[in-house]
């Protein structure tokens, strides 16, 4: 029996804005230890018997970012598969379990989920894993910690036999309101929709052609028609974006009860790791280390006459009093505050910032390419100036300007820089001039990474005025 993980990398996370972007998710942030939440997500296998490595179903602008984050852990992908539109979790993992071995047991997990007690949560894939065995389709069920709103509930069937823990499933519930959540949590017939699933590939592809046949058959085509890309597997975008859009509890999930539902067989495993996904600021402080005072706190912060608040500092120092229930998240181009309890509507911000056309929803300051990333320091009019760190081993693209002439000063490692028909190096405290319209590529051969101001001057400075000759990483 071997477990193929299934990691389900992409969505945006926009209530977790402005920390998660667009183009810099937070399943890609290390929010509550020093990796990032897809690195958890990974990490957490670590002692499992037979466990294949990790299929990643990922937003193909993060595709660089997720290979990099697996390979600093030491978990490589066995495939990287890119998204071209997001069509929700159905298809996602449909195409992940066309890929895999039919009889593989798929262990299926969202990037973005904490999960305090790793071997709680092993515990119980191990359980899963050998119903999964037996044909059934798993999910786990988290023990509620207080009446929440905002997860679908299941409420618990007869214990299956001869199982440790697990569970038939009576019926899946819509979020509720408040009143219907307490009763829920007070009944103890109910448990939270964790999103986490096993099953063999197989019959998951075999519950997708019964209930979703037009979904099985665009994913079937999109992997037909798709090609490999060096480190990544590009599903054809056409046949992709044509499937149903659909999750997998309404695709499959809970359609497995009821009148109707013989075909398949569901079961509930019950998971007690401290399982939260950290959908909001409010549930971040939940898992977050507290102060006496009950405050979360990341950076750079003072406080007084402060209680049950989360601050967090990414660049400047912050300064709270008479603070009670609030959250404070700065960032170099943004800061929000706000009540705890009314966190759900930060992504009502985030719609808001996409209307206005502003780019706050959609990166940092601080951009990250696979070579490694740059910040914008300051810009005016026919200027900018930007903070470049590239990779040990890595390189820019060899590239052309029409409109934008550059000044390289390096200020950290050495730098190997193509201009025409030259190659030369450039140490720490030199500096080089690209004129406009000179072909030119930028590497770091050395062991450390290359820091460097780049003063850019021209008529137009946008990120679209580059023609490319030649990219290592396939651009």
């Amino acid at each position: 029996m071997i477990i193929q993980p299934v990691i389900l990398s992409g969505g945006s996370g926009s209530r977790l804005w402005p920390l998660s972007r667009e183009l810099y998710p937070k399943q890609l942030l290390a929010l509550v230890s020093d990796k990032t939440m897809l690195q958890e997500t990974a990490a957490r296998l670590n002692g499992l018997d037979n466990v294949a490595a990790p299929i990643v179903v990922c937003n193909e602008e993060h595709r660089f970012m997720v290979a990099e984050q697996l390979r600093l852990i030491d978990k490589p992908a066995n495939n990287i598969i890119l998204e071209p539109v997001g069509r929700n979790t159905a298809p996602a993992l449909n195409i992940a379990a066309l890929v895999a071995e039919p009889d593989a047991i798929l262990l299926v997990m969202p990037a973005d989920h904490v999960i305090l007690d790793v071997p709680a949560f092993q515990r119980a894939i191990n359980e899963a894993a050998g119903l999964a065995q037996q044909d059934y389709l798993v999910t786990f069920g988290i023990k509620p910690t207080g009446p929440e709103t905002g997860y679908g509930y299941i409420r618990s069937g007869d214990k299956i036999p001869k199982a440790v823990s697990a569970v038939s499933i009576d019926t899946f519930v819509e979020k509720p309101d408040l009143d219907t959540a307490q009763k829920y949590v007070a009944s103890n017939d109910y448990l939270w929709n964790s999103g986490v699933f096993m099953m063999k590939a197989s019959v998951w592809l075999a519950a997708i052609q019964h209930f979703e046949a037009e979904m099985a058959a665009k994913c079937a085509a999109a992997i037909d028609k798709g090609e490999q890309d060096k480190d990544f597997f590009r599903v054809n975008k056409e046949e992709f974006a044509s499937s149903p859009a659909n999750s997998i509890d309404y695709a499959v999930m809970e359609r497995l009860t009821g009148e109707g539902s013989g075909t398949f067989k569901a079961a509930m495993v019950p998971l007690d790791a401290g399982w939260s996904d950290v959908g909001v600021w409010s549930a971040l402080w939940a898992v977050g280390d507290k102060t006496e005072q009950g405050n979360v706190i990341k950076g750079e912060v003072f406080l007084r006459n402060t209680r049950d608040s989360l601050l967090y500092a990414e660049e400047r120092l912050l300064v709270g009093i008479g603070l009670d229930n609030i959250v404070v998240v700065e960032t170099t181009d943004a800061i929000l505050v706000a009540n705890k309890d009314h966190v759900q509507d930060v992504k009502k911000a985030v719609e808001w910032l996409k209307q206005q056309k502003r780019s706050e929803h959609l990166t940092h300051r601080r951009v990250y390419r696979p070579w490694g990333s740059y910040e914008s320091i300051d810009v005016g009019e026919r200027y900018q100036v930007k903070r470049i760190t590239v990779n040990p081993g890595a390189a820019l693209s060899l590239q052309m300007h029409h409109h934008r002439a550059e000044h390289w000063v390096v200020v950290k490692g050495t730098a190997r820089v193509t201009r025409d028909d030259e190659t030369f190096l450039v140490s720490e405290n030199q500096s080089t001039y690209i004129p406009i319209g000179a072909t030119h590529r930028l590497e770091n051969n050395g062991a450390i990474p290359l820091e460097m101001i780049e003063v850019q001057s021209g008529s137009y400075l946008g990120e679209d005025d580059i023609v490319r000759f030649e990219d290592k990483y396939g651009r």
